[in-house]
């Protein structure tokens, strides 16, 4: 995939005309170039880790997709003829991803991310489609959603889509650099980074005022992903970020939870200018939403919790919380720990945790769970305290919070 253009205003004529396929013959057998191009967008997508249930059986689907609404699975990705997409024609499934409907023409949950597919370039798409093609075919049904009643009805999602849906591609500006341009293509199409770190609203649909401003996925915190000065992106630099999407690691944190399935399935796979290109993008954004005021926990909550992190947590993390970075992620300045919501840290503190090995950083480091060992008063001390110590500021985190994330 080209990663460098002659200037901003030929970005998106370039992505065009960088493609072998003939649209007038739709089946014409693709190019060597064209099937490559769907890889490397299939794996910025993530599509196997959502379309991948059981490992031998790579984008055969059937892997449940919790929802505030219940569960949907998702489909076979195989160009099996039956029960996956062998049957299906380029048009259909262009209009599969730029506009949310499938072949019988009933409407997708947003579980499926149409709302940010919809912004990729219709040769990008045939090119995914062209990649899915070269797949061993996988006969598989997956099962059908698993959603509260009214939601289980399709024909709900037209008025859903009517509020909130708005197809058309990525538009580049002409103000910013190749490289910016290229970066908020997959961003904001491809990878469709807000589907996870953008809150919902009661609908399920992202806020359109907080765009990147960290939302709730399978009990953890995405975090922000804007400039925001604790939470957010603003101490890491470009270099930061391109190391933390091709490792998994950075001299700041570590990804844990979906973002390890995410830099193990896609960013890690995609090529150095591409994650670079990203890395441009993310670190470009302004701070939305003002981070809230924090009360500082009382000097009794602190010592509690300095008491327990002293005991458990200094072998590894030290007493200043400057760890070893890239085997132990330093707590102090931590963006993912200083989230408004806790939800992250808690999993980690609850859970333990491992950190993933990519090619880029073989090594491994992991930490206990201390579900078992400490009492929900025990793990709100020891989360106030280091989410509130050497600079670091955060909302205070109650045992209620603690026992809710237990369950």
């Amino acid at each position: 995939m080209r990663q460098r253009y002659c200037g901003t205003r030929a970005i998106l004529a370039t992505l065009v005309l960088c493609t072998a396929f003939d649209l007038g013959q739709a089946r014409a057998e693709p190019s060597v170039e064209t099937v490559a191009r769907g890889r490397l967008l299939t794996d910025a997508a993530d599509c196997g880790s959502c379309h991948t249930a059981d490992p031998s059986k790579p984008f055969a689907g059937g892997k449940r997709i919790d929802t505030p609404f219940g569960g949907v699975y998702s489909a076979n990705l195989t160009p099996d003829r039956d029960t996956g997409l062998g049957a299906w024609s380029d048009e259909e499934f262009y209009r599969a991803l730029h506009l949310g409907v499938g072949r019988d023409g009933s409407r997708y949950y947003p579980a499926f991310p149409y709302p940010h597919f919809t912004k990729l370039i219709k040769p990008d798409v045939l090119a995914i489609r062209a990649y899915l093609e070269t797949l061993p075919p996988v006969r598989n049904t997956p099962p059908p959603p698993q959603l509260r009643w009214p939601l289980n009805y399709r024909v709900l999602m037209r008025a859903w889509n009517v509020a909130f849906f708005r197809p058309g591609i990525f538009e580049p500006d002409q103000n910013k650099s190749a490289e910016w341009n290229r970066g908020g293509y997959l961003v904001e199409a491809a990878g469709h980074c807000g589907a996870c770190h953008t809150p919902k609203n009661f609908f399920g649909a992202e806020k359109r005022g907080q765009k990147y401003g960290g939302g709730l996925v399978d009990g953890w915190f995405a975090p922000r992903l804007d400039g925001a000065n604790r939470g957010g992106l603003k101490s890491w630099s470009v270099e930061d970020i391109v190391e933390y999407l091709q490792s998994g690691r950075n001299a700041k944190s570590h990804a844990d939870g979906p973002m390890a399935e995410v830099v193990v399935n896609s960013t890690s796979r995609m090529s150095d200018g591409d994650v670079r290109a990203i890395a441009v993008y993310l670190k470009d954004l302004a701070p939305g939403a003002p981070e809230p005021v924090v009360a500082q926990p009382s000097p009794a909550q602190m010592a509690d919790g300095e008491k327990l992190y002293r005991a458990a947590c200094v072998s590894c993390h030290e007493a200043d919380g400057r760890g070893a970075p890239r085997i132990y992620p330093p707590l102090p300045g931590n963006a993912n720990l200083q989230s408004a919501d806790p939800a992250s840290a808690l999993r980690i503190i609850l859970d333990g945790a491992e950190t993933i090995t990519t090619p880029r950083a073989p090594n491994k480091g992991s930490m206990p769970a201390y579900a078992k060992q400490w009492s929900d008063q025990q793990i709100a001390d020891v989360t106030n305290y280091i989410r509130n110590s050497w600079g670091n500021a955060a909302p205070p985190v109650t045992p209620a919070q603690v026992a809710k994330a237990r369950r």
